[in-house]
């Protein structure tokens, strides 16, 4: 099955921008099932890798060991809003292993969480790395680095044990070898993977089979509990207002999603064992929302009751600084014959 994806961006009547997007369906083997013309396309993984930067440390039972909850699991692998919530589950993390904020290396940046915001600029909370969206995937890591008596000093580095081994396992899953993998820094100062996109759509097609096996060994076993958390918490994984959140909820947590910087969205399609990614050619986060919602109702994976569900992410309304409804943002997918 071979289409072709755009998002459009009208202002009134008139065409104001056009965004070209990427997208592959693929299964646990990597069989492209349904894609654009460029299933190949090569480009960061970024916060869409995080279920599996987690793995390690589930995997190698210090989770159970440690005592975590889901919801500690959830923001481990969150892109969170910095909203109290996110950063009581964070702090309670970094106090189980006697640490602080300080020992985060991701640095601060203001948080989406509206109230959060409004504290610090009036001065009522300090600025803090716990508001950082990757805080508790930072927390995490210092988690499996305590467990595993690795220094804590430098772990963000790429030549780290820590980051060594998540390489190592992301590797693993999209059966590669690390060496073939190109890695860059992050927003946050972590590694990041370039991956093709058909590799990060059987990534996460191994991701929803692992969602709902009952048994298999303890790499399935770990990858279905990180499943399982960041369905039961949509939330603490990605916040209110995000597209992921409105997937996982809409679909009562039948669909994982997960998204990533510069127009990334991965989703596990855990009913039919398949991983979907979606990127924007050119980064804009505005466009992901219609395109996801485009491709998953041409593949006829969403119910009319969950497409009701998700009509805010169908169609982005565009509104000046008035309040007034001045355009929309949506997606155009066309079929295409296949050479």
């Amino acid at each position: 099955m071979r289409f072709q994806l755009e998002v459009l961006v009208h202002r009134g009547p008139v065409l104001e921008s056009r965004h070209e997007l990427e997208a592959v369906l693929c299964d646990a083997a990597g069989t492209p099932l349904a894609r654009t013309a460029r299933p190949g396309l090569v480009t960061t993984f970024r916060s869409s890798a995080k279920p599996f930067q987690l793995l390690p440390l589930v995997e190698r039972g210090h989770a159970d060991r440690l005592g975590l909850r889901d919801e500690e699991l959830a923001v481990m692998a969150a892109s969170h809003t910095g909203s109290p919530r996110h950063l009581e589950l964070v702090r309670g993390v970094l106090d189980r292993l006697g640490l602080g904020p300080e020992h985060l290396a991701c640095g601060y940046h203001d948080p989406e969480d509206a109230g959060s915001l409004a504290e610090i600029r009036s001065g009522a909370a300090p600025r803090s790395p716990l508001y950082n969206n990757c805080s508790g995937k930072h927390a995490g890591m210092l988690a499996l680095c305590r467990a595993e008596g690795w220094p804590l000093e430098g772990y963000f580095r790429p030549q780290h044990p820590l980051q060594q081994t998540i390489l190592r396992t992301i590797a693993e899953v999209c059966d590669l070898v690390p060496e073939s993998i190109p890695i860059a820094i992050d927003g946050c100062s972590l590694v990041v993977f370039a991956l093709p996109l058909q590799v990060m759509a059987r990534a996460y097609a191994t991701l929803a089979v692992a969602a709902r096996a009952s048994g298999g060994d303890a790499r399935t076993q770990a990858l279905g509990r990180i499943a399982r958390a960041m369905t039961s918490h949509p939330r603490v994984v990605e916040g209110g207002a995000r597209v992921s959140t409105a997937i996982m909820e809409a679909t009562a947590g039948r669909l994982l999603a997960k998204g990533g910087a510069e127009g990334l969205q991965l989703v596990a399609l855990t009913d039919r064992a398949q991983g979907l990614a979606i990127k924007c050619v050119d980064g804009a986060q505005r466009a992901v929302g219609p395109a996801t919602f485009a491709v998953l109702e041409h593949l006829e994976a969403l119910s009319d009751a969950e497409q009701q569900g998700l009509a805010a992410v169908r169609r982005t309304v565009l509104r000046n600084a008035a309040g007034l409804e001045v355009g929309q943002v949506t997606a155009e997918l066309r079929a295409t014959a296949v050479a």
